[in-house]
């Protein structure tokens, strides 16, 4: 994401409704995250300081934690314009991500995905830490509500629950473990991930 990139995505926010910002406030939050995206990639994220990322940045303590109360909520607002892609795909991409396929097809194209998001972004979902933060953000509603639709729609049992067994793998420490630990594939994973999407979904000939 450059410079550029975000200045247009916060004037597009703008626009929808929310109180004007400053041109120096767009640019300091610009730098802001891209100098914590690099420091995020370059070192353990849970190793970075609010005193890295405001020095990296170019910008004082005040001004940084003004925008952000700590490093997880600077992980959080990077990782958020990088689902807004993913989400974009699932709601009016091509079948089978998108609408228009069968529930156990887009959920195993919603397992790729996820995976592949998390192959390109995992020092950034790592950085935001465990804990009831991750639940709660933008991304973790997203996905739940997509991965539940997708179970009310094949008839599931209780999706309400199933849904958060079918997204637990996607954990960014169980994914860290899985590929970089042990050494697995993201094809051997998301292989995997879609037959346990299978065994939770009706059986079906349209599956």
């Amino acid at each position: 994401m450059t410079n550029g990139d975000e200045v247009r995505t916060l004037r597009d926010i703008t626009a929808a409704g929310r109180p004007p910002l400053r041109e120096d406030a767009i640019r300091n939050r610009a730098q802001i995250l891209a100098a914590a995206e690099q420091l995020f990639t370059e070192r353990d994220p849970r190793s970075v300081t609010m005193d890295h990322i405001a020095k990296a940045a170019g910008v004082g303590r005040a001004t940084l934690y003004r925008r952000f109360p700590d490093p997880a909520s600077v992980a959080g607002a990077l990782l958020e314009e990088h689902e807004r892609i993913l989400g974009g795909r699932l709601a009016f991409g091509p079948p089978p991500l998108g609408p228009g396929a069968p529930p156990a097809q887009r959920l195993a194209a919603f397992y790729s995905a996820a995976l592949e998001h998390l192959e390109r972004h995992l020092p950034l979902a790592l950085g935001i830490g465990p804990g009831p933060a991750r639940f709660t953000g933008g991304a973790y509603r997203h996905w739940r509500a997509h991965v539940r639709g997708l179970l009310v729609e094949a008839g599931a049992d209780d999706p309400d629950v199933s849904v958060d067994a079918l997204l637990s793998p996607l954990s960014p420490e169980v994914y860290q473990f899985q590929r970089h630990t042990l050494g697995f594939s993201t094809v051997r994973i998301a292989e995997t991930l879609a037959r346990l999407g299978r065994g939770v979904l009706p059986a079906s000939p349209m599956g």
